[in-house]
């Protein structure tokens, strides 16, 4: 079930509210927590015997930890948690990619295995491993009580998609956190915003992405217009989860940090990986990063740790090739603006070439990343920089209305007007547009719209 369908809008999310508001504050948590479990089970009933394995691991690992006094022995508990949790991702996600290739380097015929990927298993396995990395750091205490780890880790607002939260970000909240009238509005209009988001503007420019993926050709014009609009597409589809995420939190009590500061606007490619995606940026940056001495060190080091990263990065978005040349692609462009001292200059005409160059680049990645394979990506590229007399037919009024309105947002000249508003007039603002956002939202569901989500697949 997803936040942007008509069962969790006119069914789900009244029920989960309802009962929430009814019931004492003590039975709250608990309440959340079978909500959480019953939403994750309503697509996938068999994997959330596997989740809540994952729970009961890191609850096990947390307690063990915290028990533990010898250097030594905490280490190893902590390698044999990290060796059960990456395996159980390994196996699901990518056992057959491994298979498959070293079948093909070895010359090999081990049978392949076909798993089915449990949806969230990126984003729930992160989110363990941070909680049990942080106890092993000595940063937080180990939580005794299981069913407030569970929650942390299956909460529905951030269980599919993210925002990819530390435990110490919500520990103190799981227990002391106080629901108002004021956050539960300030939540409802952040909800509508994000679901407009995502069904307004990405699912409507989706249909010139998807055309362009299936065409024969196209000549360039049409596919760099294709390629801004998938870069529409993800950004909305996915900015617009996070919203969504963010705003039922807060109307359940929790504060959820920002997962997206107006990539696009960036300037260097680093800074766009610093605006993009920020809880997953931010959790690399964290666990793998500093720990492999991030640009602590000599120039060398510092761009293989680059190249780790962003190689894994393309890895946990998927068992492909293309994910992981995407992700190598990144990390030899942020590697070699490292090594140049690359920086956003203050000059504007300067800054304008910069950010031509940067989302030009950023273009040319997402073409990687959404094809399905190598040669369609090569094609696509292709097509990018050459002539070609293919057109696209699905620019209708609608498409390219979504299309410029979702262009200016992108800009973030909207959200940095509204911010100069002093507080009684953005509240004026945000009540006028939430009714109507959610309306229109509703309506374009209801009439069977196009509805994919991309990060459902991660």
């Amino acid at each position: 079930m997803v936040f942007s369908s008509m069962t969790f809008l006119t069914i789900a999310l009244p029920l989960a509210l309802a009962v929430y508001f009814l019931l004492p504050r003590k039975l709250r948590n608990a309440w959340l927590l079978l909500f959480s479990l019953g939403f994750y089970a309503w697509g996938e009933p068999v994997f959330l015997l596997l989740m809540l394995a994952n729970v009961t691991l890191n609850y096990a690992a947390g307690l063990a930890l915290d028990r533990a006094k010898a250097p030594a022995a905490r280490r190893a508990l902590l390698v044999l948690a990290l060796a059960v949790n990456l395996g159980m991702l390994f196996w699901f996600k990518y056992a057959g990619f491994f298979t498959r290739g070293v079948n093909a380097v070895a010359g090999l015929r081990l049978r392949v295995p076909k798993v089915a990927l449990p949806i969230g298993i990126s984003f729930y396995t992160f989110q363990a491993l941070s909680y049990t990395i942080d106890v092993y750091r000595g940063e937080v205490p180990a939580q005794r009580n299981w069913g407030k780890l569970a929650l942390y880790i299956s909460f529905f607002p951030q269980l599919i998609a993210g925002p990819i939260l530390r435990y110490q970000v919500v520990a103190e909240q799981l227990d002391n956190r106080r629901e108002t009238l004021a956050g539960f509005s300030r939540g409802l209009r952040r909800f509508a915003l994000g679901l407009s988001k995502k069904v307004l503007i990405a699912n409507t420019v989706a249909l010139v992405a998807d055309e362009a993926a299936s065409a024969r050709a196209l000549g360039p014009g049409w596919a760099w217009l294709a390629a801004g609009a998938y870069a529409l597409q993800i950004y909305y589809d996915f900015s617009g989860y996070s919203d969504m995420a963010i705003g039922l939190g807060a109307m359940f009590g929790f504060a959820y940090p920002e997962n997206f500061n107006d990539p696009y606007v960036s300037c260097t490619v680093r800074e766009f990986w610093r605006r993009w995606h920020i809880s997953l940026s931010t959790w690399f940056r964290d666990y793998l990063y500093i720990p492999l001495g991030g640009s602590r060190v000599g120039k060398a080091r510092h761009v293989l740790n680059l190249l780790i990263v962003f190689l894994v990065t393309g890895l946990w978005h998927g068992a492909t090739l293309n994910f992981l040349v995407w992700g190598l692609y990144y990390g030899v462009l942020c590697a070699a603006e490292a090594l140049l001292g690359v920086r956003g200059g203050k000059n504007p005409a300067l800054r304008a070439c910069q950010h031509v160059l940067t989302l030009a680049l950023v273009l040319i990645g997402w073409v990687v990343f959404r094809a399905n394979t190598l040669p369609g990506a090569l094609n696509y590229l292709r097509a990018m920089f050459t002539p070609g007399e293919g057109v696209l037919t699905s620019l209708t009024p609608r498409v390219t209305l979504s299309l410029a309105v979702g262009a200016f947002g992108a800009t973030g000249l909207f959200r940095r007007w509204t911010s100069r508003l002093d507080e009684r007039r953005r509240e004026a603002l945000g009540l006028l547009a939430a009714p109507a956002l959610l309306l229109l939202s509703l309506l374009s569901l209801a009439s069977g719209a196009y509805n994919p989500f991309i990060y459902f697949r991660f």
